[in-house]
């Protein structure tokens, strides 16, 4: 008898592709080559076109060269542990492990594939202790958990392989310096290990491979680009009438008519919003326009109960859902092949969101990605005008990068000592072959040595902050009530606390955090998971409710739904006006404008990029200071705070202020004096952090950032499962420490850290000095208009609405809307 021929491992792989009608690509086969050469590396490819199975395929074709005889394969003794799989969110988790199960399935591998995230079972975690199984999908903190369990380490040390999905999500946050340091770890227990992240839409390649792969690797580094671009197709739904004097939020839910319009011609489609609040309110608003669609639009958002997600998520798999409106809970690696379509509501605030979300549509090589874009005021065109030119020139967002945050090591200190303990020079070598940590003095690494052993020197005397003991160079955790509430509580996601909401008999809805719930009285109806509510009694933590009929007295407000512009849309936003100015409106959103941008042109200027424009108005109110640098919120915020703070050194006055991302309002009582000498010093980079730091209440600030560094440094913790601490409980223990430490210990490296973080997340003070230092060298472009001009008109909205009342602010605009129309329309 003839023995067949055994199958390489690259044709099992080509017969793979072949049973879904794909051909591998060019940069996937040089994955798989990098793969099998003992090469770590960044895979660098567009939305939807094959980066996991780039990835995937490269442990598959190498555990086939190895074991080439098909007759040993038992799937009933599946290989140990070979390769883990990071994903950011636990939410994908199971559509990761679908997505890898596939191809595995198909080439009959006899591995066992499994998720280990805060959503599985307990019977689960526990068998997985025992052994793991051949490849893990997990998420940072679970893998973090994991070297918590000093049996686990032996078959971590077998790893081979590990994959950091949508790199760029965690890229510049404290859950990427976490994920960081575990990468250390795993690489301390195989030096041998492969490490490949997968991103798309990036700025930053290269830091983002150096965070990725660590300093010194011990084999070659790659990053392989794929399709750098995809097909795509972006347009706005325009408003039927352009107003001249818009403001924020204005359009908002007037455009469910045409959006509904557009949804009637697809089969499936994704409606993105930017904050959780308002896709609840826009899933009410298209239900009420086509009630014939009820089970056949859905809502989706972090805040709803996983059982909700999973259903939304399958009904879009199928088919059987039209549309979803979602957060960017849908923004990431979930694979939906049937969504045609993709709706973003609302400016996305940076080219590179605006490309991820794109992606989600045509989610296949190629296939073309559809995005229709929904202004909620008439000045957001200008946003889409100039991210489409920033996508065209690939001028995408960098990610910032953390520089070594003593909380999240604290807390890797304590999760090491735990799972086996650690010598503290091997461990130092350890954490500064991360990218994060390459800079770490030996002073520092000391103070957090000595913070977790005995709390540092001002809380020595207590018993509580002792969690790692040192014997000689050795340090472990024995402990157990440390050790459970250590593992309780690992991880780095902050956010005020969150209440379970649940109908008083039935299903958990979803979360809501306690700040909303605690200002609702028993009664108060909110909108929530799509559905009208009402609030019967919150009881252990749980907010118990019933379905109710009417109007709403409120929506959720979630945090996190402050997006700033990035800065390399704001300079194509400013380019934009520059051709606008110079009479150049190209594309359907500029011409949209021409009416706004000739009024504008009227009564003050358009600025040129390398101008600053200052429009003085006096009104009732007072005299009115409009500066427009055009650089997003949160930069504005800082800019003004500056601003009010130098010019009343300079002149006896008083200010209130508003911002928006393309300009700054100060009003005062008396008028500003804006001569040569007053400019030079108000918009001068000298003394600019100092001014910061007087111009804000900048304690304040600093105690609030410190909340979540304490949490995360393990000096405060949220309480068991069940029986959570309120906010109020953690907010005072986290202020009685800042305080402590500011008298006692005020060389203590965590204050220094929580001053630092407000001035560069809080306040973007990079963005802040290079913002000043670009207006330092601009012309300075003052105007005297006779009326509020289209630009200054939202920003003196938005000083209204924190003097208004929500039912008098709209009568009230739409009144001096009419005025300014009126005046205009004389002008003219």
């Amino acid at each position: 008898m003839h023995q067949l021929p055994v199958e390489t491992p690259s044709k099992i792989v080509d017969r793979y592709f072949d049973s879904i009608g794909w051909k591998p690509f060019r940069f996937q086969r040089s994955v798989w080559r990098a793969h099998q050469n003992g090469h770590s590396g960044l895979i660098h490819s567009a939305t939807g076109t094959g980066k996991t199975l780039a990835a995937w395929m490269g442990p598959i074709l190498r555990w086939l060269k190895e074991n080439p005889d098909r007759s040993r394969w038992n799937p009933k003794r599946p290989p140990p542990a070979r390769v883990i799989w990071v994903t950011p969110l636990r939410a994908l988790a199971g559509d990761t492990e679908a997505s890898l199960r596939a191809p595995m399935e198909a080439i009959g591998l006899p591995w066992r594939l499994e998720s280990r995230t805060g959503d599985s079972k307990a019977s689960a975690k526990a068998r997985q202790v025992k052994r793991l199984p051949s490849a893990l999908v997990t998420t940072p903190e679970s893998l973090s958990l994991m070297l918590t369990h000093e049996r686990l380490l032996s078959q971590l040390s077998g790893v081979e392989t590990v994959i950091v999905d949508e790199w760029h999500e965690l890229l510049g946050t404290k859950r990427g310096i976490q994920t960081e340091l575990a990468l250390a770890r795993l690489r301390h227990l195989n030096p041998q290990i492969r490490t490949w992240g997968l991103s798309a839409t990036l700025g930053n390649l290269e830091q983002a491979k150096d965070s990725l792969i660590g300093v010194n690797p011990c084999g070659p580094v790659r990053i392989i680009e794929g399709y750098k671009k995809k097909r795509m197709t972006l347009e706005s739904i325009i408003p039927e009438r352009i107003e001249r004097f818009p403001w924020s939020g204005h359009i908002g839910t007037k455009m469910v008519p045409q959006v509904a319009d557009r949804l009637k011609d697809v089969n499936s489609a994704l409606i993105f919003a930017n904050t959780r609040s308002q896709t609840e309110i826009w899933y009410q608003q298209l239900l009420r326009q086509r009630p014939d669609w009820a089970g056949k639009i859905a809502l989706h958002h972090g805040s709803l109960d996983t059982t909700v997600r999973r259903w939304v998520e399958d009904g879009l798999r199928d088919g059987s859902l039209r549309a979803v409106v979602c957060t960017s809970s849908l923004d990431l690696g979930v694979d939906f092949t049937a969504v045609d379509l993709v709706l973003q509501i609302g400016s996305p605030k940076g080219a590179a969101r605006l490309l991820q979300r794109a992606g989600r549509s045509g989610h296949q090589p190629d296939a073309e990605s559809r995005l229709a874009f929904v202004p909620t005021n008439a000045i957001e065109l200008i946003e889409l005008a100039a991210a489409q030119d920033a996508i065209r020139k690939g001028h995408l967002e960098a990610r910032p990068l953390i520089n070594k945050p003593l909380d999240v090591l604290a807390q890797h200190l304590v999760t090491i000592a735990i799972g086996g303990g650690f010598d503290a020079d091997e461990l130092l070598e350890e954490v500064r072959s991360s990218r994060a940590y390459e800079s770490l003095t030996d002073l520092e690494w000391q103070w957090v040595l000595d913070f977790v052993v005995h709390g540092g020197s001002s809380l020595t005397a207590y018993p509580d902050f002792h969690r790692v003991e040192r014997n000689e160079n050795r340090y472990t955790v024995t402990q157990r009530r440390t050790m459970t509430m250590h593992r309780m509580n690992i991880g780095t996601i902050v956010s005020d606390a969150s209440m379970k909401v649940k109908y008083l008999k039935g299903a958990t809805l979803g979360s809501v955090e306690e700040s909303f719930l605690s200002k609702l009285n028993e009664g108060d109806r909110f909108l929530f998971a799509g559905k009208l509510v009402s609030l019967v009694r919150v009881k252990d933590n749980v907010a118990y409710v019933k379905r109710a009929k009417g109007q709403p007295d409120s929506v959720p407000r979630w945090m996190g739904g402050r997006m700033p512009l990035s800065s390399e849309l704001s300079a194509e936003l400013r380019l934009k006006l520059e051709q606008a100015a110079d009479g150049k409106l190209v594309g359907r959103e500029m011409q949209a404008l021409k009416g706004l941008f000739d009024l504008q042109t009227r009564w003050s200027a358009l600025p040129r990029s390398n101008q600053l424009l200052i429009e003085r108005i006096e009104t009732r109110g007072g005299h009115q200071m409009f500066v427009f640098p055009f650089e997003g919120r949160l930069v504005h915020e800082g800019l003004a705070a500056v601003f009010a703070y130098r010019i009343s050194q300079l002149q006896k006055t008083t200010f209130t202020m508003a911002c928006n991302d393309y300009g700054i309002v100060l009003q005062s009582p008396h008028r500003v004096r804006l001569d040569e000498v007053i400019c030079e010093k108000v918009f001068s980079t000298n003394d600019l952090t100092a001014d910061i730091l007087n111009s804000m209440n900048s304690t304040e600030m600093a105690k609030r950032q410190f909340r979540q560094i304490a949490r995360v440094a393990g000096l405060i913790h949220p309480g068991y499962p069940g029986q959570r601490k309120s906010t109020s409980h953690v907010q005072a223990s986290s202020n009685l420490f800042f305080d402590v430490f500011q008298e006692y210990d005020p060389d203590n490296l965590l204050l220094e850290q929580s001053r630092r973080e407000v001035l560069e997340f809080q306040l973007e003070s990079s963005r802040l000095f290079d913002a000043l230092e670009r207006i330092e060298r601009s012309e300075m472009l003052i105007t005297e208009p006779p009326k509020v001009t289209p630009l200054a008109f939202p920003l003196l909205v938005d000083k209204l609405r924190e003097r208004i009342s929500s039912e008098t602010l709209g009568e009230r605009i739409a009144r001096m809307q009419q005025q300014l129309e009126k005046a205009a329309d004389q002008s003219s």
